[in-house]
Formats: structure tokens, sequence, C-alpha cells
């Protein structure tokens, strides 16, 4: 079983490796289309133009951003609301409860327990919304100073932001397209390393099998004594019998060892792919 584990480990190895050279041709090509696609609309549009409008998509980038987390902030500061309020109705009927039945049960140590456990709730709960309250507060103002310095950016470069828009629609899709390519390629780097801890762990079994084996052969060498000599022993002198054994035990032993060496060999030839470093489109065609 362990041998089919490392012989199945190998192919998927194999296997996954051209994928990732395919992946890493594709990125490389779709680096070099995008390249020469922004180039060309560089040409057309005016390098001043586009740098003077590149301000004002970077700050449309950090408004997006901080517009996103200050929305992701409300929704938690609600949510932490919800909780707050259940927690306070919770105390509140525990209470009403026991005003109603008071003249039959016992304020004992049971409901006293009880109503202090749903007590630091509340508070917990309001230590929790006052967090979330105060973190919306700082991304909302983060929000707006993206925003205010968006609109100041607009007002001064008007001409150049709406003559360098199809550049940076274009650039914003390149990018895309490459972050979804360098997904793929980070996905079979993980893939291979974990095909190869299971290659090393299924070697590392096969020899502990092996190990077992020969052990269990000495043991049951020691357990049963010297072996009696059979008919035509005579015709064999005593050195000559324990060569014998000596082969037949390295011959037995062998037969693992080539295997294990044969997989060795396999794992050495191959190769680790290291990361390409991947270019910042925007840095090429500056």
């Amino acid at each position: 079983i362990e041998l089919e584990n490392l012989n199945d480990a190998t192919d998927d190895i194999n296997k996954l490796e051209t994928e990732l050279d395919e992946a890493h041709t594709a990125f490389r090509q779709l680096l070099s289309e995008t390249t020469k696609r922004l180039k060309e609309i560089l040409h057309k549009v005016g390098n001043s133009c586009v740098e003077k409008a590149r301000c004002y998509y970077e700050a449309l980038e950090v408004a997006r951003e901080a517009q996103i987390k200050c929305q992701q902030q409300a929704q938690l500061f609600q949510r932490a609301s919800e909780i707050h309020a259940a927690a306070k109705e919770t105390v509140a009927l525990a209470e009403s409860r026991f005003m109603s039945h008071q003249h039959e049960w016992n304020f004992d140590q049971a409901w006293q327990d009880m109503l202090n456990h749903a007590t630091l709730k509340v508070t917990d709960a309001e230590n929790q919304k006052a967090e979330c309250r105060r973190e919306h507060y700082k991304r909302a103002v983060l929000f707006h100073d993206a925003k205010k310095r968006l609109l100041q950016l607009e007002e001064k470069h008007r001409r150049s932001i709406i003559k360098a828009r199809p550049y940076f629609e274009v650039k914003a899709q390149c990018d895309q397209m490459l972050a979804t390519q360098k997904e793929r390629v980070e996905c079979l780097q993980k893939a291979i390393q974990d095909a190869k801890i299971n290659y090393a762990t299924s070697l590392r079994r096969l020899e502990e099998i092996s190990n077992q084996i020969h052990q269990q052969r000495r043991d049951y060498g020691t357990s049963n004594g010297p072996r009696e000599p059979g008919v035509g022993a005579e015709l064999v002198s005593p050195q000559k019998s324990s060569n014998y054994d000596i082969e037949f035990n390295q011959l037995n032993g062998n037969k693992v060892k080539d295997i294990m060496n044969n997989q060795l060999k396999k794992y050495n030839r191959i190769q680790d792919y290291n990361v390409s470093k991947y270019l910042k489109i925007f840095v090429l065609v500056k």
C-alpha cells in the first residue's frame, strides 16, 4: 500500500509541476500582452496626461477601499447593537419573571448566579458595541477625508482625468487578470508542496516497514536458536553455511533497498520551482 502511495504521490507531483509550467507560461504571456496593450493606449492618450491623472485614480482606489471598510464596520456595529439589546432583554425578562413568582420561588444561589451571568453578558456586549462605534467613527472619518481629496483632485485635473480614463480602465482589467493568474500559480505551488510532503511520508513509512521486517527476522532467529543441520549439511562447511545465510539476507534486504533507492532517485529529479517575481504592470508602462 505504501509503495502505491509513493507512486501516486510521484504522479501527482509530475502532473502538478506540468500544470505549474503552463501557468507560468500563461502568466508571462498575459503580462507581455497587457504591457503591449497599455503602451499602445499610452501612446494615443499621451504620457503627460496619464501622469497628471494618475494621482486621481490612485485616490479613487483609496476612497473605494475606505468606503468598503466603513460599510463593513457599520455592519459590525449593527450586529453588536443587536447582541447588546438581546442581552439586556434577557436580564429584564429574568427579573420580571422572578418578581411575578416571588411568592413561590426563593432567590437562592442559582438565581443569583444566573443573573450575574446574564449581567456579565450585557456588560461585554456593551463594551463590544462601544468599541465598534469608535472603530466605525474612525473608518467614517477616513472615508470622508479620502472622498474630499478625490473631489479636490477631480477639480484640479478634470480634463486629464477624462482623457486618460480609457488607459486606467484597461489597466484595472489587466491588473485583475494578472492577479487571478498569480493566484492560480500560488495554488499550484501549494499543491506541489503538499504532494511532496505526502511523498516523503510514504517513503519514511516504507523504510520503517523494511526495518521492522529485518528486526522480526532477527528476533525469530534468536528465539528459535540455531537450526539443526539438514540432509547434506555435512557437505557444506560451517563457514560456507554462514556465508550463504549472509548472502541470502543481503539479497532479500537489497530488494527493498532497490525499491527505495529507485523512488529516491525519482524524488531527487523533482525540482522545486521558485516563485516568479511578479512585476507590477504600472511600473512596466511608466
